[in-house]
């Protein structure tokens, strides 16, 4: 297994990302399931035009819930030719208007990470029913809160493609590891961190280096927490671009060697 981390300082052009293809045949709906008799409601892209074997991109929202935010970034993934599905881990109108909701709400799910894991299978399950997917082809992402998750997933042993984190919580929970890990890992995340530190980064790296994982973690200098949040609820301290855009072009390629 490869275990390698990368760190990244970057000064990457803004040209270079978020180029739109093919925009015309690109459709955008909620899609509202049902777990244990409980609705939930996610959101759903896809470029008609480009067949009907799409990869799939797995979306897990912030600790707020799916909003304007995730249903862009579902968007900029459809233009990018794939089937992308924000996957709701709170339920249908669940969606938090502030911090403390939003805290209360993730932990929830923090504190259940059973429920959790349920929760992320019938996403999955969901999304490769969805039409013009490839149910074969599959990578979860996650930013923060859901960054977070698609750590859960990975060491659940969801059989997908691989997993990626956008500033997430990288804490490993007590009784849990990394050894049912099916597919390769990668770790964007911000110097400057204040929720996931440095420390939390190198334990990680332990964690998944005693798994064997394939992994790898880039590390973008300077950058805080939420650095990809340009809506942040009003709040773009944190916001920044050039680790915005450089952890977007990181996906690209990821979801390029995984998914093709």
């Amino acid at each position: 297994m490869l275990k390698k981390i990368l760190f990244t300082v970057t000064g990457i052009a803004l040209s270079l990302a978020f180029t739109p293809q093919a925009h015309a045949d690109i459709i955008q709906k909620p899609i509202v399931y049902t777990i244990n008799e409980q609705s939930y409601e996610g959101y759903y892209a896809i470029n008609e035009g480009l067949g009907n074997e799409q990869p799939v991109v797995l979306l897990i929202h912030d600790w707020d819930g799916i909003d304007g935010y995730e249903k862009r970034r579902v968007q900029m993934l459809a233009e990018q030719g794939y089937a992308a599905f924000a996957v709701d881990l709170y339920g249908q109108g669940v969606r938090p208007e502030t911090a403390e909701q939003a805290r209360t709400e993730s932990n929830k799910l923090y504190n259940d990470r059973a429920a959790m894991r349920e929760r992320l299978f019938a996403g999955l399950e969901q999304a490769q029913t969805l039409a013009g997917t490839d149910e074969e082809s599959v990578v979860a992402i996650g930013y923060c809160f859901g960054g977070a998750a698609a750590l859960e997933f990975a060491r659940a042993g969801a059989d997908i493609d691989g997993f990626v984190t956008f500033h997430g919580s990288l804490n490993t929970p007590e009784n849990q590891d990394y050894q049912q890990v099916k597919a390769p890992i990668r770790i964007l995340h911000g110097s400057e961190d204040p929720i996931a530190p440095l420390e939390q980064v190198t334990a990680l790296a332990k964690a998944m280096s005693n798994a064997n994982v394939d992994y790898q973690i880039e590390l973008y200098g300077g950058a805080r927490h939420s650095f990809t949040v340009w809506d942040a609820k009003g709040d773009s301290s944190q916001y920044n671009a050039r680790a915005d855009l450089a952890s977007w072009n990181a996906l690209m390629e990821f979801l390029e060697k995984q998914l093709h």
